[in-house]
Order: structure tokens, then sequence, then C-alpha cells
């Protein structure tokens, strides 16, 4: 039988031995000699290593492999009595927390939180919990974070009550709490969850757009995430009403969306057509943008650069590559614009034979002809035709998807 340390006794190195010995040691007398070792000013990281250690080898549920055997099962007792013990033994560690950040890592403390919540621990131990780990959610994976939901009143398979005040407490944390990388990697982690929860039927739109939105939309530097969680929705949800797709539809920038995520968007037939519009929109202001830096590169030098030494004489070949470029960007420009102008005109004869659905002029969004030399009017032209809005829909992009959303979204 190994040898107690008495509590007097403990020290900086019994206490490292300690941490690899713990799950021999009685538990009453762990808690006893833990609280001595609060006491002697040791390092927080050490005493939530300990605290780890110990609390991997009684309960398995705390290290994520079932494999291992738990000291609560040893005896044939009843399942209620292991319930009881485990949740006295899950609100005493809650005690013995140290109080600092990062002394315990974020993905023990969720599952701890997760085992907190099977066995019903009283709320003060719950909620302590959950604040530690708001502290330190952008250290958090999306395994951990998935914790089932152990309410029977809750429809949900996940817990998404759970998350979203998690997300809330770790938003309105001090600015010296959190940084703008912080910030990020949660804008990241809550885009991967709702991208998981939105397969169950059961969740609401409210509790979607909810924990949407607790993310500010400024943190986010790509919406295609996002996107990709609104369309599973959509998937999983065909029931919903055109004003609930515009509503989820919203929620996305269409300026902060990639190539990629453009163009199936372009051709998503789960989103209305506003959104697709918008998304097309998008990318014709950045194709513009582009042409207006190409145009740039090959015009004048600006006024300091003579202080940089002289610019590199471009040869004929770059140089007629570049005006092919730019060529077919104009190109590219002028068919959006057609093709915009095209849907307008269709929009507006179904709209007068079907009233209640949306006028086109209502978006405010400006009409673009072109004429026959190419140019941009205001007026119609009568050599553009008339096409359904799933031919329409078909034709605004060219080119194939690439594989990476065919085979995730479609």
């Amino acid at each position: 039988m190994q040898k107690l340390v008495s509590p007097e006794s403990i020290t900086s190195s019994t206490a490292e031995s300690l941490s690899e010995d713990a799950c021999v040691l009685d538990m009453d007398y762990f808690i006893k000699t833990l609280s001595s070792i609060k006491g002697k000013e040791l390092r927080p990281d050490l005493i939530g290593s300990i605290i780890t250690h110990y609390a991997s080898k009684w309960l398995p549920d705390l290290t994520g492999d079932e494999t291992e055997h738990s000291t609560f099962e040893d005896s044939p007792k009843s399942i209620t009595s292991s319930w009881m013990k485990k949740r006295f033994f899950i609100e005493t560690l809650v005690g013995l927390l140290p109080p600092e950040k990062d002394c315990i890592s974020c993905n023990f403390l969720l599952r701890l939180l997760r085992v907190a919540n099977m066995v019903g621990v009283e709320p003060a131990y719950r909620v302590e919990l959950e604040k530690r780990v708001s502290w330190q959610l952008d250290q958090a994976s999306l395994k951990e974070l998935m914790i089932p939901s152990f309410d029977h009143t809750c429809t949900t398979l996940l817990d998404t009550e759970l998350v979203l005040r998690l997300v809330k407490r770790f938003v309105n944390l001090e600015e010296f709490c959190r940084s703008g990388a912080a910030l990020l990697k949660v804008a990241k982690l809550v885009d991967c969850y709702l991208a998981e929860a939105a397969v169950d039927s059961h969740l609401t739109l409210s509790e979607f757009v909810a924990l949407a939105s607790v993310v500010p939309s400024h943190v986010r530097s790509t919406d295609d995430g996002l996107y990709r969680a609104i369309d599973t929705y959509l998937k999983a949800h065909p029931g919903l009403s055109k004003q609930e797709r515009n509503r989820l539809c919203n929620l996305i920038d269409s300026r902060k969306l990639s190539p990629e995520a453009s163009f199936h968007a372009a051709q998503n037939e789960r989103l209305p057509v506003r959104a697709v519009i918008q998304v097309l929109l998008s990318e014709q202001t950045k194709i513009y943008k582009h042409i207006d830096w190409s145009g740039s590169l090959s015009g004048t030098r600006s006024p300091g650069v003579g202080l940089e030494g002289p610019a590199r004489c471009h040869s004929k070949r770059e140089m007629s590559i570049q005006q092919i470029e730019i060529k077919r960007l104009k190109e590219d420009v002028l068919r959006l614009q057609s093709q915009c102008m095209n849907m307008e005109i269709q929009i507006e004869k179904l709209s007068e034979k079907k009233k209640g659905y949306f006028s086109w002029k209502k978006l405010g969004i400006p009409v673009f002809r072109t004429n026959k030399i190419g140019e941009i009017e205001g007026e119609s032209s009568a050599a553009v035709g008339l096409k359904t809005p799933v031919e329409m829909r078909t034709r605004l992009v060219r080119g194939k998807n690439s594989s990476k959303w065919r085979t995730s979204m479609s």
C-alpha cells in the first residue's frame, strides 16, 4: 500500500508526485490534501494539473476515453447511487478549482460541465463552470463544445442554449480580457457548431438566428462558414417560408464570400432570388474594383515613385496579357449587367400577373442596360430575350463549381 503524505509536509516536489499518484488516494484524503496544497501558494497550473489527473482517473467521462475503468463502478450498486457519488465528486472539484484563469484547459472544463449537466449538479456549481469556460472559450474544440441536452423539456439534440450563454459571456468580456484573434476563433467555432446543429430538424429558426447573431458581424473575416451552416439548415428544413429564408440570408454579408462560395450561392436553388441577386451584385462590384486596380498599374506613376528608383518597363507581351485580361473582365461585367436586367424584366412581368410578388423596383437596385457598342445605358434593350427564373439562375455563372462546394453542399 502506498504511503500517504501528510498535508502539512506538502511541498512543490511532493505536489508534482501527487499529481501522478493521485489515482490511488482515497477521495476524502485527496480533498483534505488538496485544500492544504492551495494554502501553500503553489503554482496554479500545478494545482490544476493535480485536479485534472485525479478527476480523469476517477471519471473516465472526463478523458473522452470510455475504455478506462471508472472507480465509481467498482461496487455493484444501483445507478442512482453511482450518479449521486458523481454529483458530489463534481461539486467538490468545482469548489477546489483555483481562481486563476488558464490553470485548467478549456476542453477539460467542458467535459466537466457535460458530466455536471448529466448528473444534475446544483445551479451555483453549473454557473461557476460556465463562467470559467467562457473565460477561455477561444481555446475550446468543436468536439467538446457539442454537449448533448439533458433537459427532458428540450427538443433539440444539442444544448444550444448552453452554447449561446457561453458565447454571450465571452463577447461581453472586457476588451483587455479578450483579443481580436480570440474573437475570430470563437466566430469560426460558432459557425462550425451551427453547421453541425443545423442538421437537427427540431432546431427552430429563432434558435439558429440567435446563435448566429451573438457574434458581431464585423468579427468574421469571411462568411463562408456561416453560409455553409445556413445552406445546411435550408436543406434540413425544406418547409421554410419565403420570409424565413430571407431572414436567414440577411445574416450573410455577400461581400465577405469567397469566389467559390459566391459561385455556389448563385446556383443554389434553396436561396431566395433576392439573395442570389445580392451575391451577383457583390461579385460585380469586386470585378469593377479589380478593373480599376488593374488599370492603375498601366497608368502614370505616382508622385512618390521617383523616390523608389525607376520603375521596370513592362514588355509588349506583358502589356498584351494585361489588356486581354481587362477586356475579358469588362465583358464579364457587361454580361452580368445584361442578365440582371433580364431578371428584372421577368420579375416585373410576373408581378403584373400575380399580386403580392415583390417588385424589383422596391429593392432600390439601379437598372443597367447595354447598347450595341457595349456602353451602359438607362433604357431597355430589345435584343434581350426573356427566360424563366430557373434558366436565368443557371446561366448566371459560367464554369463549374469547385469540388469542395459540390461535395459539401449539393
